[in-house]
């Protein structure tokens, strides 16, 4: 598995989402409070990433 996104849960008891490509974080998300929100987030940057315009701010 190159790459996937991970749900868990953090110290705090909330659900974060994790994207890993091989076995390194590439980023992760705010907390939620639950499961399907997670899960939401996920739809929502699969469905609007592809098309996502890049932002040099450097």
């Amino acid at each position: 598995m190159g790459h996937h996104f991970e749900i868990y849960r953090d110290k705090a008891g909330e659900f974060r989402v994790r994207f890993k490509y091989n076995a390194e974080v590439m980023f992760s998300t705010e907390g939620y409070s639950s499961k399907a929100s997670a899960q939401n987030a996920i739809d929502s940057i699969k469905k609007n990433g592809p098309g996502a315009e890049v932002v040099d701010n450097s």
